[in-house]
């Protein structure tokens, strides 16, 4: 065993050698561009990014410059492909990442302004009102940025999502500056994926963002099947159906039209501008990750610069390398993780460490509990559980909110009602008590639970956009606790089930080593992700989904989050354990079976939602925007963990250290990659 410990260890840190270190080259244009993390203070705290600087650029050699930025729980990586692709042809770019996001900070002042707003938007407005502003602010006065003759900036600004609104009111904001100033720092601007549904709660609304144009070129990515934006004004509730941004007011407004317009087409606007709209058929995160939009962000900034591109390399648009970055960020990410369950696996067998091993029972014939079918059925309704209740609790669905409470009511007094029962029979009392007793917690944690969600948003649960997913999280646990306990106390108590199968055990020992192991494992594998990040700039992703670094100052929001993720994977890790310990289930099917528990139902709701919008023009559920991406990336966050659990609990004979670092590894990084506010 610690030999093939030593040789997954080895495994994953080739995998992730090898994948850094071409990943590297692919993010630095093939060798033409040098990518350094930077950080500055600003006006309203602290900004970071990734500088690409084009070789040849400098204090002598100023250039066109683009700065680029992600949206709400994203950062700086995620302009990957416009990064890579921009600077290749020479343009000096920064990929930022926001305030609040990354490795940027928002002073504690900044956020006194939106107080009369209320905490939501006290928390969440400032980041993207005011970063994209300040970073133009900072790289206007740096040296190698190109200015014309009367000092006016030379830079174009282009954010996706809320990174978009940040470009939105850095241009007005601009020129508003401009007004009094008569200097212009900004001279172009394209946004992915906004309109101006948020900075018209500040004023900017299509017709002033219109009046404040200044004459400059400005585009807009504005995506068929978008899931925010670019609705027309008489489409019904629910924004996850298909768009044609040209044709809606807002649209004409932008490309100073008075009737519908033309995607993909530049029009003249009455200050002298231009401006045009790209309208991709895909959705809203697809944009950051599209060879068609990344070469539309080309074919855009081309155009813009168009009297600054003599000195740049002439490179078709659709000539890109930013894929071979995620390729080989993918193959570290796979290193990753054989790194994660080699270092686990070699320090379980460790003479000091080896006491966290007990013996696995294999679960006894079940024979005479049901038929085939009957188990079929009863695996199916766990892998479809959290995808049914997916949305309601994702979103917000009162009415099937309510069936939950009044369910977990129900299930907990006859949870009471058997732990009655159990004193007065003979037969089996432990088991049927025991059964009873978890039956009445689970329903009254799930009647708790979808009664009054804890994970309100406010100055203690402070990463926004994590609170739906940790109540969509805490409640499956209670859901699955409930189901197990149920089906336990039905059918496996009197055949001499008992927690063991489970992987649970209550040795203190056992579980304080067990939560060592993890602490260590978690502790080698991101300083692992920390080297890799200082020397080669990459971290371990794909789309969406990316183990990263992170300033520890979130480290105290992690800790606030960490008992929800626990809770989560210790029912999780027991569901894979007594569903994939037996003999049918050995080597792979016992993976899939383990995957497909814990992120089937999570898959399946995602290709019924996008299936429908694409093939109707509205989604199953045309309510479920944020939800639905979020999803995205959770699915390889529940299908990672269900490979950690079922290797680490065949070693262990227990769920405890698989659960520990689940929760660990799956907390850090969903904190890491969004917003954390009121630092």
């Amino acid at each position: 065993m610690k030999k093939r410990a030593l040789i997954a260890i080895c495994i994953g840190l080739a995998l992730i050698l090898i994948g850094s270190i071409l990943a590297s080259v692919f993010n630095a244009g093939a060798m033409g561009t040098k990518v350094s993390r930077i950080s500055f203070d600003a006006a309203n705290g602290k900004l970071s990014g990734l500088l690409y600087m084009p070789k040849g650029a400098g204090a002598d050699n100023p250039r066109p410059t683009i700065i680029v930025t992600h949206g709400y729980l994203n950062s700086a990586e995620m302009q990957d492909a416009n990064a890579i692709e921009l600077s290749r042809r020479g343009y000096v770019v920064l990929a930022l990442d926001q305030y609040d996001h990354g490795h940027s900070d928002l002073d504690n002042a900044a956020y006194e302004q939106y107080a009369p707003f209320g905490v939501f938007l006290q928390a969440w407005a400032p980041f993207w009102v005011n970063s994209m502003h300040d970073a133009v602010a900072y790289m206007y006065e740096q040296p190698y940025v190109l200015k014309d003759e009367a000092g006016n900036g030379i830079i174009g600004v282009t954010g996706h999502s809320m990174g978009g609104f940040g470009s939105t009111m850095a241009l007005a904001m601009d020129e508003q500056e401009a007004m009094a100033t008569g200097i212009r720092k900004i001279y172009c601007g394209l946004t992915e994926g906004s309109d101006f549904s948020y900075t018209g709660i500040f004023g900017i609304d299509a017709a002033t963002a219109d009046m404040l144009g200044g004459g400059r070129t400005q585009g807009k990515v504005a995506a068929q099947f978008d899931e925010f934006f670019f609705n027309a004004p008489d489409d019904p509730e629910g924004t996850v159906r298909h768009k044609d941004y040209v044709s809606t007011p807002d649209g004409m407004t932008f490309l100073g039209q008075t009737e519908p317009a033309q995607a993909n087409t530049w029009y003249e606007t009455a200050d002298g501008g231009r401006r045009i709209i790209y309208e991709p058929a895909q959705t809203h995160p697809w944009n950051h990750f599209s060879k068609n939009t990344t070469a539309n962000a080309v074919e855009f900034y081309t155009e813009a610069f168009k009297d600054y591109n003599k000195d740049l390399n002439a490179i078709d648009a659709n000539s890109q390398v930013w894929q071979l970055k995620e390729v080989f960020e993918c193959v570290a990410l796979v290193g990753f993780v054989f790194l994660i369950i080699g270092i686990a696996s070699l320090l379980i067998e460790l003479p000091f460490f080896n006491k966290v091993k007990t013996e696995l029972k294999p679960l006894p014939s079940l024979e005479g509990t049901g038929s085939k079918i009957g188990t079929f059925a009863l695996l199916l309704c766990l892998i479809l559980v959290p995808g049914i209740f997916f949305s309601p609790l994702m979103d917000g669905g009162a009415e099937m909110l309510g069936v939950l409470t009044y369910a977990g009511c129900a299930f907990a007094v006859a949870g009471l009602v058997g732990f009655i029962y159990s004193l007065v029979k003979k037969e089996n009392r432990k088991a049927i008590l025991t059964g009873s007793i978890c039956v009445m917690i689970a329903g009254t944690a799930l009647a708790l639970i979808t009664h009054n969600s804890m994970y309100e948003t406010g100055l203690f649960w402070n990463a926004l956009g994590v609170n739906s997913i940790a109540y969509w999280t805490i409640a499956c646990a209670a859901i699955s606790l409930l189901a197990m306990s149920v089906v336990y106390v039905v059918s496996k108590a009197d055949k001499g089930v008992t927690f063991k199968h489970y992987g649970v055990t209550f040795n203190p020992v056992k579980i304080l080593l067990s939560i060592l192991i993890a602490i260590i494992t978690y502790a080698v594998a991101y300083g692992v992700l920390f080297l890799v990040d200082l020397i080669f700039k990459a971290d371990f992703r794909i789309w969406t989904f990316a183990f990263k670094t992170f300033d520890f100052n979130i480290c105290p929001t992690i800790l606030k989050y960490f008992p929800t993720f626990l809770a989560y994977y210790v029912v999780s890790t027991a569901a894979i354990t007594i569903n994939t310990n037996t003999e049918k289930m050995q080597g792979v099917k016992g993976y899939l079976l383990a995957i497909a528990l814990n992120a089937g139902g999570g898959l399946l709701w995602l290709i019924h939602q996008y299936g429908t919008l694409f093939t109707t023009g509205v989604a199953a559920h045309p309510g479920s925007a944020l939800s639905g991406i979020v999803l995205v990336a959770m699915i390889p966050t529940l299908s990672i963990a269900a490979i950690i659990s079922r290797n680490l609990y065949k070693k262990t004979g227990s769920i405890w250290l698989p659960a520990v670092l689940n929760a660990l590894l799956m907390t850090t990084m969903t904190i890491a990659n969004t917003m954390v506010a009121f630092k």
